[in-house]
C-alpha cells in the first residue's frame, strides 16, 4: 500500500485550535462500518448507539508538562526539549531543538517560577533525538521540576502556545496514571454527565493503561505503507479490566475502545496472549493497518487524525478505507472539527 491512498483534502480553519466551548459539547459522527451508514449527532448521545452489556474501555494515562523551554550554557542560545521517554533516574529519551546545533557534552539549563533544571546532551540520534540527562541542583525531585516549570506539549499542528487553561482541557476525566506527551484525545470529550449516561444505559467501563509517546507526533516518512516503524509504547492492563474484556468475549459481548491509544493495548496483549488478555505491563510497537485482524475490539470512538497518518491507517484497518475516507468527506463537509481538541467519530 502506498502512504498516498490515505490522503485527503482538509482545509485549515477546520484544525481545531481551541478545545469547544464546554468539555463534553463537541459533534459526533457515527459510522455503520458494515453499511457505510452515517449518523450527525453530538457526543452527549452517545449512549444511544450502544447497547446494555457493551463494555467500554478508557485509557487512564496522564500528561505530564513534557515541553521544556531553555537556553543554551554559557551562550544563552534558545532550547527547546520535549521529554519522551524516562530511561532511568537522570537520563531521558527527548527531543531537541535545534538539534544540528546540540551535540553530546553541550549543556542547558530551563527554569522558571517553580525551579531550575540543568540539562547535558549524552547522545545524538536521528530527527532530533537526543539522550539527555537532566538533574536539579537544589536536589529537587526531577518530576517535580518538571511539572512547575514545563509546558503542555500541545501538537504541532496547534499554532499557538499552551495557555494555564490546557493543563485540564488537554487531560482526561480518566487521567491517573503520569507518563504521556500527549492526551488520549478520544477521553477528552467524556464528563462525568456522559459516563452516568453511559452507566445507565447498561455499559460497563474498565480503564487500561498505555502512556502515549512520540509515536503520535511522529510523521509516516516513507512512501509504502509498510515499510513505516510505530516507536514502543508502555502499557499496563490490571487484572479486573483484564477479566471483564476477557469475560465480554466469551460472552459476545461488543469490546469498545475509546481511542486509538486503547485499541493498540488491547490488540496487542490479544496478539501476545492467543486471543485472551492477560494482565501486566507490557510495550506495543505494533502498527495497526489495513488487513489487520482485530480479535477484541469491535467498536471503536476516536477522533478525526491527520492525513497519511498511521493513526487514519488504524481507523480505516478497522472500518475500510472506502468507508472511512467517505466519512471524512463527509465531516469535511459539514464543517466537523478536527484532531486533537476537535470533534468525535464512533464506529460500529
Amino acid at each position: 500500500m502506498l502512504v498516498t491512498d490515505f490522503d485527503f483534502t482538509l482545509p485549515d480553519d477546520l484544525v481545531a485550535q481551541e478545545p469547544p466551548a464546554g468539555r463534553g459539547t463537541s459533534r459526533l459522527l457515527v459510522l455503520d462500518r458494515r453499511t457505510g451508514a452515517t449518523v450527525r449527532t453530538v457526543i452527549a448521545d452517545l449512549a444511544a448507539f450502544l447497547a446494555p452489556g457493551d463494555l467500554l474501555v478508557v485509557n487512564d494515562t496522564r500528561v505530564f508538562p513534557a515541553r521544556l523551554l531553555g537556553r543554551r550554557v554559557p551562550s544563552g542560545g534558545a532550547v527547546e526539549c520535549l521529554l519522551l521517554a524516562r530511561l532511568d533516574a537522570e537520563r531521558w529519551d527527548a527531543l531537541v531543538h535545534p538539534g544540528q546545533k546540540l551535540r553530546p557534552g553541550e549543556r542547558f539549563a530551563c527554569e522558571g517560577a517553580g525551579g531550575r533544571l540543568e540539562g547535558e546532551v549524552l547522545a545524538r540520534h536521528t530527527f532530533g533525538r537526543r539522550t539527555i540527562r537532566l538533574w536539579s541542583e537544589d536536589g529537587r525531585d526531577v518530576d517535580d521540576v518538571v511539572d512547575a516549570i514545563g509546558h503542555v506539549p500541545l501538537p504541532p499542528y496547534i499554532k499557538r502556545p499552551d495557555v494555564p487553561a490546557d493543563r485540564e482541557r488537554y487531560q482526561t476525566l480518566f487521567a491517573r496514571a503520569r507518563g504521556s506527551v500527549a492526551a488520549p484525545t478520544a477521553g477528552l470529550h467524556f464528563t462525568p454527565a456522559l459516563v452516568a449516561a453511559l452507566a445507565a444505559r447498561g455499559v460497563e467501563q474498565v480503564a487500561l493503561t498505555l502512556h502515549v509517546g512520540y509515536g503520535t507526533f511522529k510523521p509516516v516518512r516513507t512512501e509504502v505503507v509498510e515499510e513505516h516503524v510505530v516507536d514502543p509504547e508502555r502499557y499496563e492492563i490490571p487484572v479486573a479490566t483484564a477479566a471483564a474484556i476477557n469475560r465480554a468475549l466469551e460472552e459476545g459481548r461488543r469490546v469498545v475502545a475509546v481511542g486509538t491509544t486503547t485499541t493498540r493495548a488491547l490488540e496487542t496483549a490479544a496478539l501476545q496472549g492467543g486471543g485472551r488478555i492477560a494482565a501486566g505491563a507490557g510495550v506495543s510497537d505494533l502498527f495497526i493497518r489495513p488487513g489487520f485482524a482485530f480479535r477484541v475490539v469491535s467498536a471503536l470512538v476516536t477522533n478525526f487524525h491527520l492525513p497519511r497518518s498511521s493513526l487514519l491507517m488504524l481507523v480505516c484497518a478497522f472500518a475500510g478505507r472506502e468507508r472511512i475516507l467517505a466519512a471524512y468527506a463527509e465531516a469535511v463537509a459539514h464543517r466537523f472539527r478536527f484532531y486533537s481538541y476537535g470533534d468525535a467519530m464512533l464506529v460500529v
